[in-house]
C-alpha cells in the first residue's frame, strides 16, 4: 500500500500508555485524510514496551517498528524516524497522547503551503511548574532563533521529508525543528491544538531539561546557524 504520511512514534518505558497508543492511533488511521501508516522508535526502553510494541505491530500492517540497542534520547528517536520515513510527509506525536491524532488534520489542511506546521497547546493541561518552565523556555529560545514559535517543544509536527531529512540533528535539537526549516529556507506556521493530562507513565523531562540543558543548546544552535551550508543546484546533468 502507498502511504502519504508517516507518523513517528518514539516511546521509552510506555508499557501503560502502548494499548491506548494502538488504538487512537487505528482509529484515525482509518478515518485519516490521506494514507498514514505508524512507526514506532523505541528508544532503549527497560520495561515491557518492546514486547508490547512488536505484537502490536505484528497485528497491524499500518504499524511498523525500529528498536535502538541502548537509551539515547528523544532527539535520537525522531532522528531515527526521519531518516527511516520513506514518505512524502513525516509527522510526530508522543506516545503518552497528551495530543490528539485527530489534529494531525488540522496541520494537513497547511502543509501543502508550508515545510513544516507545528502545533501549540494553547491551553495546556500540565503542572503549574512545567508550564512556566516550558513559557520560559519557549521565550529564551525565540530570543535566538526568531522562528516566532509559541510551543516549539509541542509533540504534533508535520514536516516535508525532504526537509527533515536534511536537519543535522544533535541531542536536543527536537527543541529547534522550526528554526531549522527557516536555516533550509523553508517556511513554517503553527495551529493551535487541543491538550490533555498524562492518563498514565511518567514524565521523562524535569526542570533541569526544561530550563538549563535548552539554554546551553541555544548556543549550539547559534554556532550552527552561523555555519550551516544551505544551497540550491540550479542544473545538472
Amino acid at each position: 500500500m502507498h502511504y502519504s504520511l508517516t507518523i513517528i512514534v518514539p516511546l521509552y518505558n510506555e508499557e501503560e500508555n502502548l494499548s491506548r497508543v494502538e488504538e487512537k492511533m487505528k482509529d484515525y488511521i482509518s478515518r485519516a485524510s490521506i494514507k498514514c501508516s505508524v512507526l514506532f522508535v523505541n528508544d532503549g526502553s527497560i520495561d515491557n514496551s518492546e514486547e508490547l510494541m512488536i505484537a502490536i505491530c505484528e497485528r497491524n500492517p499500518e504499524f511498523n517498528y525500529i528498536s535502538f540497542e541502548e537509551n539515547r534520547g528523544l532527539s535520537a528517536a525522531i532522528k531515527a524516524g526521519f531518516d527511516y520515513s520513506s514518505t512524502n510527509l513525516t509527522g510526530y506525536i508522543d506516545s503518552d497522547l497528551q495530543t490528539d491524532p485527530f489534529d494531525f488534520e488540522l496541520l494537513l489542511k497547511e502543509i501543502e503551503d508550508y515545510d513544516l506546521v507545528n502545533g501549540f497547546r494553547h491551553e495546556r493541561k500540565d503542572s503549574g511548574i512545567k508550564n512556566f518552565s516550558s513559557l520560559v523556555a519557549n521565550t529564551v529560545r525565540n530570543w535566538f532563533t526568531h522562528d516566532g514559535m509559541y510551543d516549539t517543544g509541542c509533540p504534533l509536527k508535520i514536516i516535508k521529508t525532504d526537509y527533515a531529512k536534511r536537519i543535522p540533528m544533535f541531542s536536543g535539537l527536537h527543541r529547534f525543528l522550526p528554526a531549522m526549516i527557516l536555516l533550509q529556507g523553508g517556511r513554517i506556521k503553527q495551529v493551535p491544538i487541543k491538550h490533555f493530562p498524562r492518563m498514565a507513565g511518567t514524565p521523562k523531562f524535569g526542570l533541569r531539561n526544561r530550563l538549563f540543558k535548552p539554554l546551553m543548546d541555544c548556543f549550539a544552535y547559534l554556532w550552527m546557524k552561523k555555519n550551516y551550508i544551505n544551497y540550491k543546484v540550479s542544473k545538472k546533468s
